[in-house]
């Protein structure tokens, strides 16, 4: 019999984190699922590690050449998936035991892509001491081209049956899965927000050189919380909300408005500064125009994250 839900993790050559994010996994309320560990060309003990956890549940697969990004390792799993629903975790995220169930509970009551909350934690400038913390997404509704992180998904397989899968990052002007939910939903799929925190995001393109550090001490240290703390999720949700608010406070501290005095010294200035433009261009010849910047290269910035997070730039 067939699992109702595939879970595909795709990974690179960072194995230290798999015990954390497959025990996620296994975690989970709901349990009738098969776990697809997709290896974008790893070349570590990634196998042995995924091999060593076992539970007939889980699966390593391998592709042959490293492809520089999710997108393959999902396109793989969609191919070799027996499940009728799809979900996606990062191999150095974690979910809450109860990610699963909440989110396929919104796609038996009608939805055809669900996706929850995240923790998004952002290393602070002075290392792993401390976060900066938020959650995403933003919205309750889907926005167009909004970025979901595929960890927070689980859509429904005929999804990406119908519109295809994920698009190779360097034939895109976006993120690959910003894409492909935007694909899904121009097709008139049924986006569905489940307002629940379900999950925690150590967001990779944040973490300076962490694929040579290749660490695994914050998913050990969120892992054991989540397991220990019968009450995580609630006072994760109080502390983060304190946090943003204070953030937004000490923000708009700093908006004040100027003294009286300040805005017309800045009221004269300016006026001075653009008076002397505008006679600079009466005195002088047309300055010639210059070339229009080229537009930057598809997947640019997947590029740019690859060398922040330690990896080359692809070929």
């Amino acid at each position: 019999m067939n699992p109702s839900v595939t879970v595909i993790i795709p990974t690179y050559n960072w194995s230290s984190v798999l015990p954390y994010s497959i025990g996620s996994v296994l975690r989970q309320t709901f349990t009738d699922f098969e776990v697809l560990v997709v290896g974008d060309g790893c070349t570590d003990e990634s196998e042995a590690v995924v091999r060593g956890v076992g539970d007939p549940r889980v699966k390593w697969i391998n592709l042959a050449t490293n492809t520089g990004h999710q997108s393959e390792p999902n396109n793989e799993g969609l191919r070799q998936a027996r499940g009728q629903y799809i979900a996606y975790l990062g191999h150095d995220d974690l979910w809450l035991p109860h990610h699963l169930s909440c989110l396929i509970s919104a796609l038996k009551q009608g939805a055809d892509l669900a996706y929850g909350a995240d923790l998004f934690l952002l290393a602070r400038p002075d290392g792993y001491h401390g976060y900066h913390r938020w959650f995403w997404p933003f919205y309750e509704s889907y926005q167009p081209r909004m970025g979901i992180a595929p960890t927070s998904v689980v859509h429904r397989r005929s999804v990406t049956d119908h519109v295809g899968g994920w698009r190779h990052y360097r034939e895109l002007d976006t993120q690959p899965d910003a894409e492909l939910w935007q694909r899904a939903y121009s097709a008139n799929y049924r986006f569905v927000f489940v307002p629940r925190l379900t999950a925690i995001k150590f967001p990779a393109a944040f973490r300076r050189d962490v694929y040579k550090i290749r660490p695994c001490h914050e998913q050990a240290a969120w892992s054991e919380r989540i397991q220990k703390e019968d009450d995580f999720e609630t006072a994760e949700l109080i502390r983060t909300i304190f946090e943003m608010a204070a953030e937004k406070a000490a923000m708009a501290a700093q908006a004040r408005p100027k003294p009286y005095r300040v805005l017309l010294y800045d009221f004269v200035q300016e006026t001075r500064k653009g008076l002397m433009r505008r006679l600079r261009r009466v005195i002088s010849r047309p300055a010639p125009q210059p070339a229009p910047l080229p537009a930057p290269p598809k997947g640019n910035w997947v590029d740019a994250a690859r060398e922040f997070k330690g990896l080359h730039r692809m070929p």
